[in-house]
């Protein structure tokens, strides 16, 4: 096995230390790869891995976040130069370009090895339907690995790259991440470019991104998810998606009703289950059970109702005019989708509608929700004897997550008594990516597992809040207030509360009419009151942002607050004092609810 942790923070400390260079490491890791057994479908030869390493004679690991960081890619995802298979001999072409998400992060300075294997046009999640092999799980072969990014999670877990590509549609970069050990980031709908990407169903298709923990996880996410304007689905990626996010130490979370909660038989799971349902309570989560009915109704749409024809049309070259280049199993599954009607497709578009309605009712009632990654963990033996009937519990947790719109994270959160992996998938609304890798990064750094199939520690890299480290404490006293009219300003920019306090006995409060009305707050030497403030504790580089668009009389000076500290916060004007004061209510709040 290789023994040079790949993690991205370690590469880059030892590239930059200069005890490693990634001219040495590359060669050794492409030499470790090609013992894996059904991982790989292609592996760059020297020839082809040169004008990589060649590219990053003018960068460094202090201008380039993946300088000489390896990295593999699910063989239905293009690169340049490499043919494309989706494990289909039949369908391969080699593309003059690679996917957009591959070319950002090259650009990043990340060195792709190689293609992996998947369950054949991405239609599975198993990892057993391929033509180049069955790819075993990476803690036991007799288990399945999960697909069908089935490659790109063994490859990872094995220790051969520091994260890896597959792509989720049904579930594809959750499951294999489950039962690898793995942080598997299914991002929101269109905020990873799927130009480039071998579709299945173009409308729900997701690059997704496979990590030893969340914190690389965030790193590859933030330099993939750029817009696109050549994929009609791209979607930009809002201020509040965008890094650093700081978790709430009293936190809500849901999981499902007990009948709802599916297990296969698979008492090992339940169990591990219950204790990372436990651990979060343990954390600060506040449970609630919930109905998912919404969800699991949703899940059924996606093979029961139309979409599968999105899959017919996808490869329907090939399953019309040269059908036995397909698996069996393949070519059943996706056979059907000639058969919905238009009548059909617009019919399941009005009940996921109204399921997504319902489903939004449950997501805004808690921080996110939580459920199995998948239910059970089968042997290549039991998949083999019923390949579909199996498959299709697997995707009991996941099937529904992009025809609802949501962000999913898959963590791991524990191993049963046989030491095979375990995690829990969080998810909310779409665009919550960030939030839900910190609240993963917050269940890895308490178990303090070893990564993927590795022998490597998870090591500290908890988010420095201190001051001038990326944050700044603010101090605001009026329409910024939770609940008040413009406290979404702050929710926008990822800024959390961390106080309710107030200022000291040295101010006096007036009101500034206008389109929202606002409190100044001045200072001053006559008869004074302390005034309710709440703390607000925001990313720095949306701070900018957030003054800008302060009108004046106000503006961010220094607010002594209760305790004597002065902190950042709304201050005003001497031309204020021309309004209402309005200090004898000693809060916004209360003022406001007076009128």
């Amino acid at each position: 096995m290789n023994q040079t942790n790949l993690t991205i923070s370690e590469l880059q400390a030892a590239y930059s230390s200069g005890t490693l260079m990634p001219q040495t490491l590359i060669p050794e890791l492409l030499g470790y790869a090609k013992q894996q057994e059904a991982v790989w479908i292609y592996l760059l030869n020297d020839a082809e891995i040169k004008p990589y390493l060649d590219g990053l004679k003018d960068k460094s690991p202090q201008t380039h976040p993946l300088y000489g960081v390896p990295f593999a890619i699910k063989d239905n995802i293009d690169l340049a130069g490499v043919p494309t298979t989706a494990a289909c001999t039949e369908f391969s072409y080699t593309p003059e370009k690679s996917a957009f998400v591959v070319q950002k992060l090259i650009e990043a300075g990340a060195i792709p090895i190689g293609k992996t294997n998947l369950d054949q046009f991405a239609t599975g999640l198993v990892g057993t339907r391929s033509p180049y092999g069955e790819t075993p799980n990476a803690f036991n072969p007799d288990y399945i690995s999960g697909g069908s990014s089935s490659g790109s999670a063994v490859a990872l877990a094995l220790g051969a790259v520091s994260f890896s590509l597959g792509t989720d549609t049904a579930g594809s970069g959750r499951v294999p991440a489950c039962f690898n050990n793995l942080v598997g980031v299914k991002p929101s709908k269109g905020l990873l470019s799927t130009s480039g990407v071998v579709p299945a169903c173009r409308s729900l298709d997701c690059v997704s991104i496979f990590a030893l923990t969340a914190t690389d996880a965030n790193t590859v996410l933030q330099i993939a998810a750029q817009y696109d304007g050549e994929d009609c689905y791209s979607r930009e990626n809002p201020l509040a998606n965008q890094k650093p996010v700081l978790t709430k130490a009293q936190f809500s979370f849901a999981v499902p009703l007990a009948e709802q909660l599916a297990f296969f038989g698979d008492d090992a799971y339940q169990a591990e289950f219950n204790k990372a349902v436990a651990q979060l309570e343990a954390l600060g989560g506040e449970k609630k059970v919930l109905d998912f009915s919404p969800m699991l109704q949703a899940a059924k749409l996606l093979y029961e109702g139309p979409w599968v024809a999105e899959r017919y049309l996808a490869t329907q070259e090939i399953i019309e005019n040269n059908p036995q280049a397909m698996l069996d199993v393949t070519r059943t599954i996706i056979g059907s989708g000639n058969k919905p009607l238009a009548t059909d497709c617009f019919s399941a578009l009005y009940k996921l509608q109204a399921l997504k309605k319902q489903a939004d009712l449950v997501v805004e009632q808690v921080d996110f929700l939580v459920a199995p990654t998948a239910g059970r963990h089968y042997t290549r033996k039991e998949i083999n004897e019923n390949p579909i009937g199996y498959n299709s519990n697997l995707g009991y947790y996941t099937n529904f997550m992009n025809l609802l719109d949501f962000s999913a994270i898959a963590v791991p959160t524990g191993f049963t008594d046989n030491k095979m992996p375990f995690g829990i998938t969080l998810f909310s609304f779409a665009m919550q990516d960030q939030r839900l890798l910190a609240y993963a990064d917050k269940i890895m750094q308490q178990n303090q597992f070893t990564l993927g199939a590795t022998n490597w520690p998870l090591n500290a890299e908890q988010t420095n809040t201190n001051d001038n480290a990326g944050f700044i404490d603010l101090a605001v006293c009026g329409a910024h207030l939770s609940g008040m009219a413009l406290n979404w300003q702050l929710i926008e920019r990822n800024a959390l509360l961390i106080e309710k306090t107030s200022t000291a006995k040295a101010y006096q409060m007036y009101s500034v009419p206008g389109q929202v009305e606002r409190p100044a707050l001045i200072r001053s030497s006559g008869e004074c009151q302390s005034f309710e403030v709440e703390v607000w504790r925001m990313p720095t580089e949306h701070f900018a942002s957030f003054v800008k668009g302060i009108a004046e009389p106000l503006g961010i000076g220094k607010v002594e607050l209760a305790n004597g500290q002065f902190v950042s916060g709304f201050i005003a004007e001497s031309t204020a004092q021309s309004g209402k004061n309005i200090s004898e209510f000693g809060s916004w709040r209360k003022y406001i609810a007076s009128k």
